[in-house]
């Protein structure tokens, strides 16, 4: 049997062979913990290697999304607030139910980066407060319709709990789900791996208490818990660390003037140009500073562009170029709202090792570190180029939001005849009932004179 000593070892040995990793210390510190590694494990059925691929992946994905920068500073807290994700109650197993109540939640009408963003808060938090431990998904589909309905978020859930927190859930609970969601759910499925399928469970109010206690759950599922959601702050002594904070606000688009740390060129506005199907743009920074300088790129949306180089060491008077290329598959539209922020630190010299250049960033204090914003400008000419990409993903998952779309049509267009069918029937109703009563005229009158004829 694996243990966690082979997995860190495999680990660390990959560490030495990719020395700019650039991993954030936080997460180095994370994957050194047994229990962490332990759960790496399980997820894996202790397979070593495939455990310690699925760290350093972990470390990749929380460095390329700044996991460990996102809090309740930086997120859109008014999508936390009203309360479509929140955990409250356990199930049967005693893991917490991180739930999701849908009817709230209508696909394009919010930022989804924001909404990854605070999903990533949710787990991130609920990982420290339950110390690892598993948590159930709810879904609340009670009165949800197909416009409630979002492939994309669902399948950026699953690959959390896939891909990035090892062993972390218990079920997924999908309560009261309409008949209409049947076929969404059943392509779904499909999509999961076997163990997750396993996990996947379809409840309604009277068996909902296989899973979860009555006094855990919810008065609108029939339990006993008349909680009604109101954020709650988390408690700052569960973070292991106080995280400096990054934002990319604008700020009046201001720059650092000439003569500070780095000089960049252009000063303000990424200009990207079309050529060879690809869509890039550059910049150059150069380093002003007497001494040498650590410098680190960062985006708003890291999975959208391929930075090149991201960070790096810069010896006093020496410049280096920036490579951006935009990945296949996004609109040019949404990539036009994103920024770019430089961030440079001073270092005594340039051949430290990347724990020492990790302990200086992490160490640094604002007055150390300087930053510089840079806007996106992409020309006209190249819009209609990428006008028609879709956000990318594997041919698989766009087949299925094409099928869950044409389910969507077809559920608008039969609600439609069923709405005209409605309309027809009161008519037909009104028709008849008019009918019913000129006949009984008709009669009535027809009486009336023959009576009359017979007196006659």
């Amino acid at each position: 049997m694996a243990t966690p000593a082979e997995v860190k070892s495999l680990f660390e040995s990959r560490l030495k062979e990719s020395p700019s990793h650039d991993f954030h210390p936080l997460d180095l510190e994370r994957v050194k913990d047994e229990k962490y590694i332990r759960r790496a494990l399980k997820h894996y059925d202790n397979d070593a290697k495939l455990a310690a691929d699925m760290l350093w992946e972990i470390c990749s994905w929380r460095r390329s999304v700044n996991a460990n920068e996102i809090n309740e500073t930086n997120i859109r807290m008014d999508y936390i607030k009203e309360g479509i994700f929140f955990p409250r109650g356990r199930d049967v197993d005693g893991c917490l139910l991180l739930i999701i109540k849908s009817k709230m939640y209508v696909k394009g009408q919010k930022d989804f980066e924001e909404i990854k963003r605070a999903i990533i808060y949710w787990f991130d938090r609920i990982e420290r407060e339950e110390n690892g431990n598993k948590i159930t998904l709810f879904f609340d589909l009670d009165g949800c319709g197909l416009s409630n309905m979002d492939m994309e978020l669902i399948s950026y859930l699953i690959s959390l709990f896939k891909s990035y927190y090892p062993y972390f859930l218990n079920y997924i609970l999908i309560y009261q789900m309409p008949w209409v969601m049947s076929a969404a759910f059943k392509v779904i499925k499909s999509l999961l791996p076997a163990k997750a399928v396993e996990k996947m469970k379809f409840v309604a109010k009277d068996t909902l208490k296989e899973y979860v206690p009555p006094e855990q759950a919810l008065a609108c599922w029939g339990g006993k818990d008349n909680y009604a959601f109101e954020f709650v702050p988390e408690n700052k002594s569960n973070l292991e660390n106080t995280q400096k904070k990054v934002t990319f606000a604008e700020q009046g688009d201001s720059q650092h003037s000439p003569g500070e740390m780095l000089r960049i060129s252009p000063n303000d506005t990424i200009v990207f140009k079309s050529e060879n199907d690809d869509i890039s743009g550059q910049f150059t920074i150069t380093n002003m500073d007497e001494n040498a300088v650590s410098f680190k790129i960062r985006t708003t949306s890291p999975e959208k562009f391929r930075v090149r180089p991201s960070s790096g060491v810069l010896p006093s008077g020496v410049s280096q170029t920036i490579l951006i290329v935009v990945q296949p598959g996004f609109h040019l539209r949404t990539v036009t709202k994103d920024r770019f922020l430089v961030m440079s630190v001073q270092i005594p010299r340039t051949d430290l090792s990347q724990k020492e250049l990790a302990d200086i960033w992490q160490n640094s204090s604002g007055s150390k570190v300087d930053e510089y914003r840079l806007k996106c400008h992409f020309p006209e000419k190249s819009l209609p180029k990428n006008g028609n990409l879709t956000e990318k993903g594997p041919e698989k998952s766009d087949s299925v939001t094409n099928a869950l779309n044409n389910l969507q049509m077809n559920y608008e267009i039969l609600h439609k005849q069923i709405n005209k069918l409605k309309i027809y029937q009161f008519m037909t109703l009104i028709l008849t009932a008019v009918a019913v009563l000129l006949g009984y005229l008709v009669y009535k009158n027809t009486n009336e004179y023959e009576r009359y004829c017979e007196r006659m």
